[in-house]
């Protein structure tokens, strides 16, 4: 499990305030991602490679 410790979780700006949205921490070659209304939940992370799949599979509209 990555190591966590002092990193920043950032949420969207998008989110406009709302706690219906995740926050993405960045810690070395890892992105960890939670649940902004339950963080104590926990998180996953995933690989910088997997995170960028992941968000070219959104920007290109593959999820709608």
């Amino acid at each position: 499990m990555a190591d966590l410790t002092g990193v920043t979780w950032r949420k969207s700006s998008r989110s406009q305030g709302s706690n219906n949205c995740v926050e993405v921490a960045v810690a070395a070659e890892n992105v960890s991602v939670r649940d902004t209304k339950n963080r104590e939940a926990g998180h996953f992370t995933a690989t910088g490679s997997q995170w960028s799949a992941f968000l070219d599979a959104v920007k290109s509209s593959r999820f709608d």
